[in-house]
């Protein structure tokens, strides 16, 4: 959807194009690639319509760093100032300040953000200036709020101020107007002379955002400011009276600047040589590596369970992180980009290991670690997300909605890392999150995070794109783009799958590196893993070589696989752990039965195994006197008895069951029947005798009041309002009378409380204000967590007053 473009708006954009040089416009077309894709535009005229596109700024605004939207905000604040002005309203009139405004001003002209017209006055994208509702905390200038004032009104202004203009025309009378509340000197000379109540109420609007649409009473003290244009009341529009931008800046006085912050902020760095770097990645990456193997095979071996909710909750991650020896973020980190890259994925009420993972599983680790960056670099969350903004647990692979802020974030993170000098890094990496903060303003942050950005920040370094502060050579492929130089980094840094392991004589196995995926099943059947990372130790004990011999290996088998994959010779107290445990190993069975026939005579029993006719019963011959059936006793006592045999029962004792003929009787007596309401007809109950006087009965009756209830007001539900039938179509959890409450505290702009449920199950209770109706949600301002919030209709459960 494009948003509307003014003529004017345009023109100057197009013209201050045609103005521009081959370099400057190749300048344009470089910043703003989006505006050059097929088919490419005809003409700067076309090309000034694209620029000014709303989806087209939409994707330019993200990347902008914090001085570009500082100087931005401004520019919208006031538009058509010109440069000095802004320069003035910044406070960045000479030095470092005004170099940084200029190199600002650039980098918007080159994204056709903001440029200056013949008269070096600056214009901004008309998408660009919606993106704030009230830049710097101002309202609309002055020449915006008298667009729908008439003649007198502006000269009864002007009486009052006692301005008199150059002619009684509207547009000489606005012009007065405008030129004197625009003189900061003359605004405050006039104030001086206001009430009390008015100076207060001008003081306090100042330097507040304007207030949304509530009440249209006028508050103490602005009727004077009123009538000399000091507030403008917009009769066709709903709430208070407005204050001009020229005459907030006025009254907040010539020390208020707006913020700039063109120097970023200092990042202590210390020295980090290229080796040093690289020994701390390999030493990251190899450990992540290992982690994915074991996380992943837990997975494969035994499918996590999703919450009926979605998502893998936290038992199951504390489930998978016990089996695979590494902490939740890891694990968190492993699941998302897993599934990312396909190789896990919903099965039912499961999460199960996909085809891909069997492939992947046999790869080098190099080409394993690869795919799960790759993944991780273009993830449209942060993976190591573990708390709501309720501090509550959230689960993994959730299926939260895609977060654009979340990927710039990441890429942003690099690209700080990088503006480091050569062969340093940061002493604290969580300088490099505020600097990410002042690159990427508009990037995602968690709520859990205690310094900026902390939860990405240990990400880059687990997966070993960020090293001893710096970027590492997986970083730099990561940021080039570059899927070849990022398996060729893996490479350099991750050595090939280790397939063997070395076996000590304390029972144990240690593998170097990351293990094969043969080691690692062969070492997982056979002993229980202790530790995981740049090295693998797995321990051996009886109870894990009879699960080995559970599974079909023999003592001889065992010893020569591990013997295979044994850099020195096995030990012998390992040897003979196998042996001595395969010796004990199967001694005795246990086999699964129904029941079990058993007598004195072999050969009935054998006849009885024999016999056709009782094939279905599932005789196994244990002992020449025991026989066990796969068929419950009833089922095959009726068996033996339809073949000719007289077969007895035995109890759990051993003694002989009596079988009596069963006579079937009701569990519980019939209930005692109901004696007669008081409530029934006498013609239901004729014969019944009553103490009743039916004369004084009558009487009293007739002489009561005849109490006629009321209809229900609410059988039709009519509604008040538009925004009264609109709660009510999204809140199915609300009675009518709360429904009501709700929309009358938004269209009145008043406070209310409200119980809600957040999608974790979590009911708390939120004090509402600056309610907004956006079925079918509500934006408003969360008391409780002191900032703007976004509240699902469907989610709310009860109303109260605030």
């Amino acid at each position: 959807m494009r948003c509307p473009i003014s003529k004017k708006n345009g023109t100057a954009l197009a013209a201050w194009l045609r103005g521009l040089d081959a370099a400057g416009l190749e300048r344009v077309l470089a910043a703003r690639p989006d505006v050059v894709s097929p088919p490419e535009p005809r003409s700067v005229g076309e090309l000034a319509d694209r620029l000014q596109r709303q989806a087209s700024v939409a994707l330019v605004l993200p990347r902008l760093a914090l001085p570009c939207l500082q100087v931005a905000e401004a520019v919208a604040a006031l538009p058509g100032m010109s440069r000095d002005g802004l320069a003035d309203l910044l406070e960045a009139t000479h030095g470092e300040r005004a170099r940084g405004l200029a190199a600002v001003l650039e980098a918007l002209a080159d994204r056709a953000l903001v440029w200056p017209d013949g008269d070096g006055l600056l214009h901004m994208a008309a998408p660009l200036r919606n993106v704030w509702d009230a830049p710097l905390g101002l309202d609309a200038p002055l020449a915006r709020l008298l667009a729908g004032s008439n003649s007198d009104e502006l000269g009864r202004i002007l009486a009052r101020i006692d301005v008199k203009p150059a002619a009684n025309r509207k547009e000489l009378r606005r012009t007065a107007l405008i030129d004197h509340h625009s003189d900061p000197a003359r605004v405050a000379a006039l104030v001086a002379k206001a009430p009390a109540a008015t100076r207060k109420l001008l003081e306090r609007r100042a330097h507040e955002a304007p207030e949304r649409p509530g009440s249209i009473a006028p508050e103490p003290g602005e009727p004077w400011a009123v009538e000399r244009g000091l507030l403008i009341r917009d009769p066709h529009r709903y709430g208070p009276a407005r204050m001009p931008a020229e005459v907030a800046l006025a009254l907040r006085g010539s020390d208020w600047h707006a913020p700039f912050t063109p120097v970023p902020p200092g990042v202590r760095s210390v020295p980090a040589t290229v080796s040093d770097v690289d020994r701390e990645a390999s030493a990251a990456s190899m450990a992540f590596a290992a982690h994915a193997v074991s996380v992943l095979g837990v997975c494969a071996a035994a499918p996590p369970a999703r919450l009926k909710t979605g998502g893998v909750g936290a038992r199951e991650l504390a489930r998978i992180g016990k089996a695979a020896r590494c902490d939740e973020t890891p694990v968190r980190l492993v699941l998302e980009t897993a599934s990312a890259a396909g190789l896990l994925a919903r099965d039912g009420d499961r999460v199960a290991a996909t085809a891909s993972y069997d492939t992947w599983a046999e790869q080098e680790p190099a080409a394993q670690l690869a795919l799960l960056l790759q993944a991780w670099w273009t993830l449209p969350l942060t993976p190591g997300g573990s708390r709501d903004e309720d501090g509550k647990a959230l689960p993994a692979l959730a299926g939260a909605p895609p977060c654009g802020g979340c990927v710039r974030a990441r890429h942003g993170l690099i690209t700080a890392a990088t503006q480091l000098p050569a062969g340093e890094g940061a002493a604290d990496s969580a300088d490099l999150g505020v600097l990410l903060g002042w690159l990427r303003p508009l990037a995602d942050e968690l709520p859990q995070d205690a310094t900026p950005f902390a939860t990405l920040i240990r990400e880059a370094e687990l997966l070993g794109a960020l090293a001893l502060g710096a970027v590492s050579p997986i970083g730099a492929a990561l940021l080039a783009d570059d899927a070849e130089a990022l398996t060729d980094a893996c490479r350099r840094l991750l050595p090939a799958a280790s397939g063997t392991a070395r076996f000590g004589s304390d029972l144990t196995a240690v593998v170097s590196g990351t293990p094969s995926a043969r080691l690692l099943a062969l070492l997982d059947s056979v002993a229980d893993r202790e530790s995981a990372g740049a090295a693998s130790v797995w321990r051996f004990g009886p109870g894990s070589v009879r699960r080995a011999l559970d599974a079909g290996l023999t003592p001889d088998a065992l010893t020569a696989d591990l013997a295979a994959v044994a850099v020195e010779p096995l030990p012998q107290p390992l040897s003979y752990l196998i042996h001595d445990t395969a010796r004990s190993h199967g001694r005795m069975r246990v086999v699964s039965a129904a029941c079990v026939i058993h007598g004195e005579e072999p050969a009935l029993l054998a006849e009885l195994a024999a016999h056709r006719k009782l094939t279905q019963l599932g005789l196994r011959l244990l002992a020449p006197t025991v026989l066990i059936s796969r068929t419950p006793l009833d089922g095959t006592l009726a068996a033996l008895r339809s073949a000719g045999y007289a077969p007895v029962a035995e109890k759990p004792d051993g003694s002989v069951r009596i079988e009596r003929a069963r006579r079937p009787r009701a569990a519980n007596p019939l209930p005692a029947p109901r004696r007669p309401s008081a409530g029934r007809s006498r013609a239901q109950h004729a014969d019944a005798r009553t103490a009743v006087d039916l004369p004084s009965l009558a009487a009293r009756l007739r002489d009561a009041p005849q109490d006629i209830p009321e209809p229900d007001p609410w059988d039709n539900r009519p509604y008040d309002s538009d925004t009264e039938e609109i709660i009510a179509g999204h809140a199915r959890n609300l009675p009518f009378t709360d429904v009501r409450q709700l929309a009358h505290a938004v269209d009145d702009g008043r406070a209310i409380t409200i119980e809600y449920v957040a999608t974790s199950g979590n009911a708390t209770v939120r004090t509402l204000s600056r309610i907004e109706l956006d079925a079918p949600y509500l934006r408003a301002w969360c008391h409780l967590r002191d900032d703007e919030r976004v509240f699902t209709i469907s989610r709310i459960h009860g109303v109260m007053p605030a």
